[in-house]
């Protein structure tokens, strides 16, 4: 809840705290000079709306503060409270209405006195609570507030209450003494069947329904996210103006965390743009796509089980799946550990395709993750450049440049660029790229490693 919203819920709450009190006193003093048991109910229903409004404006400060340790979906369930609370104080009004109705038209009470002054006040009452059930129906809509919505409510009764008095005072005037306490019934009855109407939405949230169309709206939200594959399940429940969605989406299981990270993110901005004020918790559950290749397969086994490979080869000879991977172990490992460590990948793997495929592990030392290092010395790096410049004199690869050469405690590593004909494939260039890097290592055996970049002319 922003800070404009709370201050309109405030502001129109307070302005009709005094509206309702004066209208009501006016109403009061008129319906006992007069004897119109009519204004005096009607003016009891102001009265109420008077504590109502009262504790709608105390409620507002309250519901719109942010969550804490002890409220995590914050204060917004108070508003459908103090809703409740009026309402029971409304059908109490009704009954005692009711029943005071009955008595006088079972005793012959006498009409009340009339004059121009219960119509004037009447018609000024009238507009200033048509003003006032707008302002608030309007101000409940823009806030999504129960106890505006509850007020918006009772200002609308007032307005058909008072229209209802005059209709009464009019009969009575007309000579027929049932008209007043007639009035009075319609009061009661126009308060109980509002009253109804709250209560059935106020009652609704306090049991957490979803709201509705909430749901489908979210669903089809989080849905529309790139990424999404579904949405397995998703619970809406409203607290105040808030919209709590719990979500449980499919996602892809070889999207890395940042990825699925992200999806969540675009999920509560995607949500939030359909249903208004929302708060989302998204739980990703990764499945396997219909799409996945073999490559992919493999590499989430392998990220299943913590381990680090790379060079995944796979054949399909027609009848069998041969599949060759670089598993990579640390290099102080026994051969017995790192060997177990290699069968148990392998049998993932054929648990996951089955017991005809064909896997063969590599297993090298991992590198190091910060080897410590030092620039060679210049003719060192001259020396690199000048033979590999030499090994790609056939043209396919050319323009050797940009050579670092860095001394570990692991080996010499070899760093350089390289230029090659836009036109030729990836894999004619790391062919190529290959060879250079092989005649690099014969020529220097201390070299450890030759990473290279190739890339287009003028790139």
């Amino acid at each position: 809840m922003n800070a404009h919203d709370h201050s309109t819920k405030s502001n129109v709450a307070a302005i009709s705290i005094f509206a309702s009190a004066g209208m009501a006193a006016a109403k009061f003093v008129v319906g006992i000079l007069i004897g119109s048991l009519a204004l005096i109910s009607e003016a009891l229903h102001s009265s109420v709306d008077v504590v109502a409004t009262v504790i709608t404006w105390l409620v507002v400060r309250v519901s719109d503060r942010p969550a804490d340790d002890e409220h995590h979906y914050g204060h917004g369930k108070i508003e459908s409270l103090s809703a409740l609370g009026v309402i029971a104080m409304l059908y109490v009004l009704a009954g005692g209405i009711l029943v005071e109705s009955w008595s006088r038209l079972t005793e012959g009470a006498p009409p009340p006195t009339l004059s121009a002054i219960p119509f004037v006040v009447l018609l000024i009452d009238i507009a200033v609570n048509f003003w006032r059930a707008r302002a608030l129906h309007r101000a409940a809509r823009d806030t999504k507030s129960q106890a505006l919505a509850a007020d918006a409510l009772h200002f609308a009764s007032d307005v058909l209450g008072s229209i209802a008095v005059i209709i009464g005072l009019a009969l009575s005037g007309l000579g027929h003494v049932w008209g007043d306490a007639a009035a009075a019934i319609a009061v009661a009855v126009m308060i109980s069947v509002l009253g109804l109407r709250l209560g059935r939405s106020t009652i609704e949230t306090l049991l957490d329904r979803a709201p509705e169309g909430a749901a489908e709206k979210a669903t089809a939200a989080i849905r529309s996210v790139p990424g999404v594959v579904g949405v397995e399940r998703l619970r809406v429940r409203m607290v105040g103006p808030t919209h709590f969605i719990d979500a449980i989406a499919k996602v892809p299981r070889t999207y890395p965390i940042d990825r699925v990270e992200q999806i969540k993110r675009t999920a509560q901005d995607a949500v939030t743009r359909a249903l208004g004020d929302a708060d989302l918790t998204f739980t990703a559950v990764p499945v396997a796509r219909d799409n996945e290749s073999v490559r992919e397969r493999i590499m989430v086994i392998a990220r299943n089980s913590g381990l680090a490979i790379h060079h995944v080869t796979v054949h399909n000879l027609g009848d069998k799946l041969i599949v060759g991977i670089d598993l990579e172990v640390d290099g102080e490992m026994a051969l017995t550990a790192a060997h177990a460590i290699a069968h148990e990948l392998e049998r993932s793997i054929r648990e996951d395709f089955g017991e005809d495929v064909e896997v063969d592990t590599h297993i090298e030392p991992l590198e190091p993750e910060l080897p410590h290092g030092t620039d060679a010395a210049p003719g060192r790096v001259e020396a690199v450049k000048a033979a590999l410049s030499r090994f790609a004199a056939d043209g396919a690869i050319h323009d050797i440049h940009n050579v670092r050469v860095r001394n570990t405690d692991a080996g010499e590593i070899v760093n350089f660029h390289c230029r090659a004909a836009p036109s030729m494939s990836v894999i004619k260039v790391h062919e190529k790229v290959d060879e250079i890097e092989r005649a690099l290592r014969r020529a220097f055996p201390s070299i450890k490693r030759v990473i290279s970049h190739a890339e287009p002319p003028h790139a």
